[in-house]
């Protein structure tokens, strides 16, 4: 309850309430008081994944680009005019008014140096040349992963391998382990990117879910892996003495 007062006088008093609220699956969060609560506000609770940075990155990401506008949004407040005042809160605070990068952009750019243009105008081509290659770059990427790789399309019930790299309570050596084991069955999905499988007793002390990276479907049989390729056929006996369709005389 002190996490969600804390929440709530900080965040939703302020922003007002989040569409989704992205955390790890620390007991505060995944508590049923958390999640009734936030069932109730219609919040969508995501929680991260083990071995999957990709959630982190999310919320890295997140936390970096709110860092990085925070101080340009403190400086719009600050120095632009209020509907209420008509001034702006740096001049109520402190009396005068600063004076701010944008103001000498106002002044006569035909005074500038040539030579300081031209060093300007070369280093902004720079940047717009790397930022349209790293953009080009990961559009390849993309492209590429998008063409190679397919997200499996899982449902609860069915039967997986889940891959031994990050699972402790396996006897014997690493190295000789296999590289999944088999066979759990999907019990809950945790939205498109992990699963719930039900561990068997000597895997029971291991999180029971898992990134679909690390997991795979489980084929009992060849045929069912590839069921276009075509079934062996045993070869025609030859009884001597008889003609066989297809044998050349």
């Amino acid at each position: 309850m002190d996490t969600a007062l804390l929440f709530w006088n900080n965040i939703i008093s302020t922003c007002g309430l989040p569409k989704i609220f992205i955390s790890d699956r620390d007991p505060k969060f995944t508590s049923e008081f958390w999640t009734n609560l936030y069932k109730m506000l219609g919040t969508k609770l995501a929680f991260s994944t083990a071995y999957h940075p990709q959630t982190d990155g999310l919320a890295e990401r997140m936390i970096q680009t709110m860092e990085d506008i925070l101080s340009f949004c403190a400086y719009g407040m600050e120095y632009n005019q209020h509907s209420t005042t008509g001034k702006s809160p740096s001049l109520v605070e402190k009396g005068w008014k600063h004076l701010l990068p944008v103001d000498h952009l106002k002044k006569d750019l035909l005074t500038i140096h040539p030579t300081a243009k031209d060093f300007h105008d070369m280093w902004k081509k720079a940047c717009d040349t790397d930022a349209k290659c790293i953009a080009d770059v990961k559009e390849y990427k993309k492209q590429r992963w998008d063409k190679s790789h397919m997200e499996p399309d899982f449902k609860e019930g069915d039967q997986v391998l889940v891959s031994t790299l990050n699972l402790n309570n396996i006897k014997g050596p690493r190295k000789m382990r296999d590289s999944f084991v088999r066979t759990f069955t999907i019990i809950k999905l945790i939205g498109r990117n992990a699963v719930e499988v039900k561990l068997t007793e000597e895997l029971s002390r291991e999180h029971p879910v898992f990134p679909v990276s690390l997991v795979k479907t489980y084929f009992q049989t060849e045929e069912d892996k590839f069921p276009s390729r075509k079934k062996n056929t045993a070869p025609q006996k030859i009884v001597e003495g008889e003609d066989s369709p297809g044998l050349l005389k």
